[in-house]
C-alpha cells in the first residue's frame, strides 16, 4: 500500500511537472506555429550563442592549463630588452611578490572562470579589452586583420562555387569517358592531398622562380597608392589563392557530379525525356536546381574548412589575417586577443551554417522546419 501511494505521489508530481512546462512552453509552440522559419532560425540563434559560451569556457581552461602565464611572458621581454648586468639586478628585483602583484592587476589571480565570466560581461558592454602585450584595443587589432580574410576565403568560396558547379554539371553530362574519368581521379588527388605541403611548394615555387612574392601582401599601405595597391595585392594574393581554391574545389567538384549524375537516374528524367523535353533544359532547369540543396548544407563546412585552413595559410606567406593574429596570440599567451579571436572566427563559422540552413528552407519548400 505504501509503495503504492508513493507511486501515485510520484505520477501526480510528474503530471504536475509536465503541465507546467507545457503551459511555459505554449507561447513557443504557438510562435512556431505562425512562423516556423522564424522560430527555426531563432532557435538555431539561441544554439549558435551556447555554443559560444562553451567555447569560451573550454579555451579558458585550456589556457588555464599552459605553463606559465601572461606576466611571465612580459617579465622575460622586459628582462632580456635590458643589457646583461642590469638584466642581472633586475632578475633579483623581480621577486614572487611583484609577480603576484602584477598578476593581481591584470585579473589573472582569479579562477579562469572567474575571469571567463568577467571576460562576458565586458564583451555585453561592447569592451573587449585590450592586448595584454601590445596595450592596444582587441577590438582594433581583429578589425585590422579580419577584412584581409574575409576578403581572401570569400573570393575563394566564389571561385570554388563557380568552377565546381560549372565543371561538375559539364563532365556529369561525360560521365563513364575517359576526360570524366581523368577529372574524377585529379579531384580526388587535389582533395586527398595536404594542404600544408601544397603550401610549402608553391613557396619553393615563388622562391626559386622568382615570378611571384613570397609573402602575400604588399609592402605598402592601399591609401598610399589605391590603383597600384589592387594589381599588387592581386600579384601577392595570386599563390595564397590557388592554394586555397585547389584544396577546396577537390570535394565540392566531386559532390557536385554525384547528385547530378542521382538526379539524372530518378524516374521523373526519364518521364521529362520521354515527352521531348531537350538535355540542357532537363540538366539546368530540373536536374541542377536539385544540386542545390547538398552544396547549400556544405557551403557552410567549406567555409569553416577555409578559416580554418588560412590559419597555416598566413603563416607560411606572412599574409597579415586574423589565423596569423592567433597564432601569435597563442604563442604569447595573451589571453583577451586569443578569445576575442577564435570567438569571432566561430561567431562567423556558426552564422554562415545558420544562414545555410535558412537558405535551404527557402529553396526547398519541402523542409518543414516547424512540423512539430
Amino acid at each position: 500500500m505504501n509503495g503504492m501511494k508513493a507511486g501515485g505521489v510520484q505520477s501526480r508530481q510528474g503530471a504536475g511537472l509536465t503541465g507546467i512546462t507545457a503551459v511555459l512552453m505554449r507561447p513557443f509552440y504557438g510562435f512556431k506555429r505562425k512562423a516556423p522559419l522564424a522560430s527555426y532560425a531563432v532557435s538555431r540563434i539561441i544554439t549558435m550563442a551556447a555554443t559560444l559560451f562553451i567555447l569560451g569556457f573550454a579555451v579558458f581552461g585550456l589556457m588555464e592549463l599552459a605553463p606559465g602565464d601572461i606576466v611571465d611572458q612580459i617579465m622575460m621581454q622586459q628582462l632580456f630588452s635590458e643589457d646583461q648586468g642590469r638584466a642581472g639586478q633586475n632578475r633579483d628585483a623581480l621577486n614572487m611578490e611583484q609577480l603576484e602583484e602584477r598578476r593581481a592587476a591584470l585579473g589573472l589571480d582569479q579562477p579562469f572562470y572567474a575571469q571567463y565570466f568577467h571576460w562576458i560581461g565586458r564583451v555585453l558592454r561592447g569592451d573587449l579589452g585590450t592586448s595584454l602585450i601590445s596595450r592596444a584595443p582587441v577590438s582594433f587589432l581583429i578589425a585590422s586583420r579580419m577584412a584581409n580574410s574575409v576578403l581572401l576565403n570569400l573570393i575563394s568560396l566564389v571561385l570554388i562555387t563557380f568552377f565546381s558547379f560549372f565543371l561538375g554539371v559539364y563532365f556529369s553530362t561525360k560521365a563513364g569517358t575517359a576526360t570524366d574519368l581523368a577529372v574524377t581521379f585529379f579531384a580526388l588527388v587535389l582533395h586527398a592531398f595536404p594542404g600544408i605541403l601544397l603550401l610549402i611548394l608553391l613557396q619553393l615555387f615563388a622562391s626559386v622562380t622568382g615570378l611571384f612574392p613570397v609573402t602575400a601582401y604588399p609592402p605598402f599601405p592601399f591609401a598610399s597608392a589605391p590603383g597600384r595597391f589592387v594589381f599588387s595585392y592581386a600579384h601577392h594574393i595570386f599563390l595564397p589563392l590557388l592554394a586555397s581554391f585547389l584544396g577546396g574545389i577537390g570535394g565540392t567538384l566531386r559532390m557536385i557530379r554525384a547528385t547530378m549524375l542521382d538526379q539524372l537516374g530518378q524516374p521523373y528524367i526519364t518521364s521529362l525525356r520521354s515527352r521531348g523535353i531537350g538535355e540542357w533544359r532537363i540538366y539546368f532547369n530540373h536536374a541542377f536546381r536539385n544540386t542545390l540543396n547538398p552544396y547549400i548544407t556544405g557551403s557552410a563546412n567549406l567555409l569553416a574548412s577555409l578559416f580554418s585552413g588560412s590559419l597555416i595559410l598566413e603563416i607560411i606567406f606572412a599574409y597579415p589575417g586574423i589565423g596569423r593574429l592567433m597564432y601569435e596570440a597563442v604563442l604569447q599567451e595573451d589571453i583577451n586577443l586569443v578569445l576575442a579571436n577564435l570567438m569571432f572566427i566561430s561567431f562567423l563559422v556558426l552564422l554562415g551554417m545558420v544562414l545555410a540552413d535558412i537558405i535551404l528552407a527557402l529553396v526547398d519548400p519541402r523542409i518543414r522546419y516547424g512540423k512539430e
